[in-house]
């Protein structure tokens, strides 16, 4: 009796649903009914007058608009509900990969923890041994690896957990610059294989003095990154290359970018170095690599800008607008202060598929040319160094101290800066003068000589400047320039700089 009674009653609710589906079909028949306004028509035309005959139009159009339209407003919601599901249904699968990529870092990265005990239980070492390198301290549990996961800067929170407890370490440093020198250049030589020109290294160690910015630029193959790779690899703490792209634009390729879907920081190898950077004082190196395939003025000016402020206090830039509770600790506000202990080197190669680099960067960082390639030599076995920046940079104050430039070369610099001014209309200026007078100490303090090194910078700081004048219009000024480097300087002393007047002679 019971079913008889549930057929019966759910049966009104469903003939009425019937009905309703039932009625729109009917009314949607009786629409596009043509007979039905034929008839209509046909019972009407006799009694229809010429002006009639117009309305008549007039009302079939309108009802041929009205039809099309509710048509078109059908057709519309139709589709825009199958583009929400589609999207909805993208968005879905987009947050399941996500989530699967998520799985498959914790999975990779606790399988990296195994990897490292199972090295470290090999080679032997004792617990206590293990706290050698601040990476290796206090290593992330489990569910440190999740919170990372959820943080807007996981490659930095990383760095956090890892430096967590680590102390500064004083190395005991007590090595002259002229040591210094010798020791990379046997490294360089016994353990990579890598030679180099004393008076080359001499420029380079002047130039990580002048600043932090220094530029190593000539004809592929000379071995420019592989000085700063060196570098790194001496110091033990190996260079960060960014191999830049024609594509940058602003510091965003260089630093990273706020990724607004996924609410996190897509951080760069660079962001990741100046942040280590930022808990220690070893000698740290970024590796700018081909940097004028791109206009340098673009992606790296803010950052040559900031480093040129006297007080490093001053030295901070901004990462992100706004700052989050689980930011790293060092970023402060959405800004990061720029580590004194960094350097960045910056290759450049001269051809047609490369940027002019323009004086704004010149002026502030220090070109040194790698022409030529230099024959294997016989050195002794040198080990990497482990390296305090401070007391490198106080062997660089030092040389200031120690090594002055002499009072008649700078008279003679002075003048030589009027004589320029009048017959050529280029001037030093006073960041130019500032670094000379750090540039040459050091090189003197790594075994050069002072008129040596005050030929070599001006001849890669201020007669490049030459470059952008008319060379036809100065043609009958250079012999006399050279003349009067002779009588002021010494005869043939200043090398490089008459070297390059006689390259800008012969290509007039």
């Amino acid at each position: 009796m019971f079913f008889r009674f549930f057929y019966e009653f759910m049966s009104v609710f469903f003939e009425g649903l019937l009905l309703i589906f039932k009625g729109i079909i009917d009314g949607v028949i009786q629409i596009v009914n043509y007979n039905d306004y034929r008839k209509v028509i046909n019972n009407y035309k006799d009694h229809f007058g010429q002006s009639d005959w117009l309305f008549v139009g007039i009302t079939i159009a309108i009802l041929v608009i009205i039809i099309g339209l509710a048509a078109l407003i059908i057709f519309f919601i139709v589709k825009k509900i199958i583009k929400f599901r589609k999207g909805r249904l993208n968005e879905d699968d987009l947050l399941n990969e996500i989530a699967d990529l998520n799985t498959q870092v914790k999975k990779l990265m606790k399988e990296k923890n195994e990897i490292m005990s199972m090295k470290v239980s090999q080679l032997g070492l004792k617990p206590g041994e293990e706290e050698e390198t601040p990476q290796e301290q206090d290593a992330p549990q489990e569910d440190e690896e999740l919170d990372n996961a959820n943080v807007r800067f996981p490659k930095l929170h990383k760095v956090d957990l890892e430096y967590k407890n680590y102390r500064i370490k004083n190395y005991g440093n007590s090595f002259t610059l002229d040591e210094l020198l010798d020791n990379f250049r046997c490294f360089s030589a016994s353990q990579l294989k890598l030679y180099y020109d004393a008076a080359l290294l001499r420029a380079f160690f002047a130039g990580l003095a002048c600043g932090k910015m220094v530029i190593l630029q000539g004809i592929s193959g000379t071995g420019k990154t592989s000085l700063a790779y060196a570098w790194g690899k001496f110091v033990k703490q190996a260079s960060c290359i960014a191999s830049v792209q024609p594509s940058w634009r602003d510091k965003t390729e260089l630093l990273g970018y706020f990724n607004e879907f996924t609410k996190k920081f897509n951080e760069t190898d660079v962001l990741a170095e100046l942040y280590i950077s930022s808990h220690d004082d070893d000698v740290h190196t970024i590796i700018l690599d081909e940097m004028n395939i791109a206009r340098v003025e673009y992606y790296f000016a803010e950052m040559l800008s900031i480093l040129e402020m006297p007080s490093r206090e001053e030295w901070i830039i901004e990462i992100v607008p706004s700052s989050w509770p689980d930011d790293p600790k060092k970023i402060i506000n959405g800004k990061l202060k720029l580590p004194g202990n960094l350097w960045y080197i910056g290759t450049i190669n001269n051809d047609d598929s490369t940027f002019m680099v323009s004086d704004k960067v010149y002026d502030r960082a220090m070109p040194i040319d790698i022409n030529n390639k230099i024959a294997p030599f016989k050195c002794r076995d040198q080990e990497a160094l482990e390296i305090n920046s401070s007391y490198l940079e106080r062997l660089f104050t030092s040389a200031t101290e120690e090594h002055p430039i002499d009072e008649k070369n700078l008279e003679k610099l002075l003048e030589m800066d009027d004589y320029v001014i009048r017959h050529f209309r280029i001037a030093f200026g006073n960041r130019i003068m500032k670094q000379l007078n750090t540039f040459v100490p050091v090189y003197v303090a790594c075994g050069g000589g002072e008129i040596e090194g005050i030929d070599y910078f001006m001849a890669k700081k201020v007669f490049r400047k030459f470059e952008q004048l008319n060379i036809a219009l100065i043609r009958d000024e250079i012999d006399p320039f050279i003349a009067y480097l002779n009588k002021n300087f010494g005869n043939g002393l200043m090398k490089e700089c008459i070297e390059y007047m006689e390259r800008l002679k012969k290509s007039i």
